[in-house]
């Protein structure tokens, strides 16, 4: 009988309820999150392996023999032209070496976007790519949007902040309550007999190991959101107006030539006003025509970005319109070497050049924090390492899926019970208090949450008998 009380006190004691309440929540933030970062964790190590897949897939489009002549890239330019006619040329991304195709990529009037492979020797024509319906451009899409645009885009920023939520209640949960002890904390036991403790300590452990690079993985990715990510490039993102105040600006932001979501342009420069080329119209007396400027050829460009450092993988995307301008922009593995130029289209006049050494100490954390995340900083081991946060998500998403089927009572949710203490709130308060400080979307959730479940679940007894 005394051992009964005993357990008794222990379960009301103020530090159980608050476990409890954690607990709670822990559970509703998994349920909520679970299958987004299935799907972010699937679709990242697809698009974290892109180079490797791309070599693969596409050997045969993108390596030719070298040869000592080639053909200019205007040539090049002109023989896709020829076999797509009624195409828009969008972008240029010379050879990155010299046993690889020139990538030209098109438009085409049913809107397809296509990449189009030359043989730069040659001028042949290799073949084409969909870059909206291959595996690399499926991955990126479900990982960004969900293939559902915008509101797609909003759920995955969500789902990636409520994980932050499963981050920080999961320690806390995994925190010893009583007596240390290395087996079950700092070792799974996963010799054990026991199912549950089987699938928890491995669902914990791992759990623990991997926070800093999951809590990583999500803080690098958010800059890329639609909601937080718009907001913090207002903050963050804006570059000095006297670097480039003698040059015609349009109202068009940089960020313009990343709107089929492949990273064409710095996270850094996306705020960028895009400047004008100057549309400079000869005219003559009587009755001769005036005559237009003639833009400068592609090979002119090249060389200018050849002179300007550009690193090798640069992309040129050709002008849109009289007024608009070429961009020469390079985001290589080293961030530190991130160019972009923005050029007059008939005179060749640099109208701005911004750089690593431009960029301010937060767009430089942000650029190196993308590149990490990408797997292209430190080559084929940040792939392994990223790869590894990838699949440690994916373990704690299976095996807390298995814990919550295991102790699910048969016809209900199984949420942990309720908190009797409304005090025992305090602490998810808070939490929730400094996250929508941070993060104003998953701010708003969780207030809406909280209220849900105090205001309105904890009222009605049949709604708790469902979820509990």
């Amino acid at each position: 009988m005394a051992k009964s009380l005993s357990a008794d006190v222990a379960v009301s004691s103020p530090a159980n309820r608050l476990y409890q309440a954690v607990w709670r929540w822990h559970f509703y933030a998994g349920l909520w999150v679970i299958p987004f970062m299935l799907i972010l964790a699937i679709t990242g190590i697809i698009y974290l392996f892109k180079p490797q897949l791309d070599t693969v897939m596409y050997r045969n489009l993108m390596f030719v023999q070298p040869t000592p002549a080639a053909v200019t890239y205007t040539e090049q330019m002109k023989a896709v032209q020829r076999a797509y006619p009624e195409a828009a040329v969008t972008q240029v991304i010379p050879p990155v070496a010299d046993n690889r195709s020139t990538e030209i990529q098109i438009a085409t009037p049913d809107e397809r976007n296509l990449m189009v492979f030359v043989n730069p020797y040659t001028g042949q024509i290799l073949g084409a790519r969909d870059e909206d319906h291959n595996l690399q451009a499926i991955a990126r899409t479900l990982h960004g949007e969900l293939m559902i645009g915008r509101w797609g885009d909003y759920l995955v920023e969500l789902a990636a902040c409520w994980a932050l939520v499963l981050l920080i209640s999961g320690l806390y949960l995994w925190l010893p309550r009583q007596r240390f002890s290395v087996w079950g904390t700092l070792i799974p036991r996963l010799w054990s007999q026991n199912r549950r403790i089987f699938w928890r300590d491995l669902h914990a452990v791992p759990g623990v190991y991997g926070t800093l690079l999951i809590a990583f993985l999500i803080l690098t990715g958010l800059p890329w959101s639609g909601f937080w990510g718009e907001s913090f490039a207002n903050v963050w993102g804006r570059f000095p107006a006297q670097m480039w105040d003698e040059v015609p600006q349009s109202t068009v932001l940089t960020q313009q030539l990343n709107y089929l979501g492949e990273q064409v342009v710095p996270w850094a420069v996306e705020k960028l006003p895009m400047p004008q080329s100057v549309l400079l119209v000869h005219t003559h007396s009587g009755d001769l025509p005036a005559i237009a400027p003639t833009p400068i050829s592609l090979d002119e460009i090249v060389t200018i970005a050849k002179a300007n450092a550009a690193p090798s993988g640069y992309s040129i995307s050709l002008p849109g319109g009289e007024t608009g301008v070429y961009t020469v922009s390079a985001s290589p593995n080293d961030p530190t070497q991130e160019v972009t130029l923005h050029i007059d289209q008939y005179s060749g006049q640099l109208l701005a050049n911004v750089s690593w050494q431009d960029y301010g100490l937060v767009p430089k954390a942000v650029e190196m924090g993308i590149a990490i995340h990408m797997g292209k900083y430190f080559g084929l081991a940040n792939q392994l390492l990223m790869l590894l946060a990838c699949l440690i998500l994916i373990g704690l998403s299976i095996s807390g899926a298995i814990l919550w089927w295991q102790r699910r009572p048969s016809g209900r949710l199984g949420a942990p019970p309720f908190p009797t203490d409304g005090n025992q709130w305090k602490v998810p308060l808070v939490i929730a208090a400094v996250l929508g400080i941070a993060f104003p979307l998953v701010g708003l959730s969780l207030v809406a949450v909280l209220l849900l479940d105090y205001l309105v679940i904890a009222r009605i007894p049949t709604l708790q008998r469902l979820l509990n």
